[in-house]
């Protein structure tokens, strides 16, 4: 099937195989380095060997895709007979990668429009999700690009970590604010807001975060009809109760999905986290 405009997006997105396949959505994949050696994210081999290098101490790091690899996607699209491309991706504050998608269109055969959407995680695959169903309607690039806008500014991602040390490695968070979250064994809850992470509360201990998480969660949900996102690393049990409780308490809880944390995102929050996306279902292009 020939898609007039091509859709675009990150391994940060967490969209299943099969959806992407079925929708003709390109990942191109973040890079994970480990002890030197250079992974692609997105799949499950390489969440569990971030997981394990994390927890022995190892060096971690993350790269974002070249140019030339997003390139590659929008040459992929003009082959296959697309006019445009909408390229959605990654918050820019805590990513190179929609710079590279920008770098890369310039080459491109055929015009794209690179869309930051300042998320992150199933937040993203939200965004990209709504865009894709703006594709399918027939909509022009101008349409798909503002869903993908609306729907990014709709959405609210809450996130629990065991510790702050790994986003403070990577330049994810500040040091003063990776402090609150060792001093007296606090716990922080982060949020993105506006494309950056920031503390939104801080606990005394995981029961109470865990606690907190789940109201804020409740709180955005409200009475809406929304989708949410569960991620998590290496704790399924935990996530699997959330999503339970949530099930039962969300109103209008149209979709929920769980998943692990790919690597790129595991290699900065570390075992232990849970996150969660909260996305309202209805949402006009022009962000009301």
């Amino acid at each position: 099937m020939v898609r007039r405009v091509a859709l675009v997006t990150d391994s940060t997105a967490h969209l299943d195989a099969g959806e992407t396949a079925h929708r003709g959505i390109a990942v191109v994949p973040l890079r994970v380095i480990v002890s030197g050696t250079s992974y692609d994210d997105g799949s499950p081999e390489v969440v569990r060997l971030v997981t394990e290098a994390l927890l022995q101490g190892k060096s971690v790091t993350t790269s974002r895709p070249s140019p030339m690899d997003f390139l590659a996607a929008y040459r992929e699209a003009a082959r296959a007979g697309s006019e445009a491309a909408v390229s959605i991706h990654v918050s820019g504050d805590l990513s190179g990668t929609s710079d590279a998608a920008r770098l890369g269109a310039v080459q491109a055969p055929l015009p794209v429009a690179v869309v930051d959407t300042r998320q992150i995680g199933m937040a993203l695959g939200f965004v990209v999700s709504a865009a894709a169903d703006a594709v399918a309607r027939g909509a022009e690039v101008a349409e798909v690009v503002a869903v993908a806008r609306a729907r990014a500014a709709t959405i609210e991602t809450f996130v629990y970590v065991d510790t702050m040390e790994y986003l403070r490695r990577g330049g994810r968070i500040g040091a003063a604010q990776a402090l609150l979250g060792s001093a007296f064994a606090v716990k922080p809850l982060l949020q993105v807001r506006n494309g950056q992470i920031e503390v939104l509360t801080k606990v005394r201990t995981t029961g109470r975060a865990l606690a907190e998480l789940e109201r804020v969660t409740l709180a955005s949900a409200s009475t809406r009809p929304v989708e949410i996102g569960i991620h998590h690393l290496g704790v399924p049990e935990r996530a699997a109760q959330l999503a339970a409780r949530l099930r039962q308490q969300v109103p209008r809880l149209e979709r929920l999905v769980t998943s692990e944390a790919g690597s790129a995102i595991g290699a900065h929050v570390g075992p232990g986290m849970l996150g969660l996306a909260v996305a309202p279902t209805e949402v006009r292009s022009n962000g009301t």
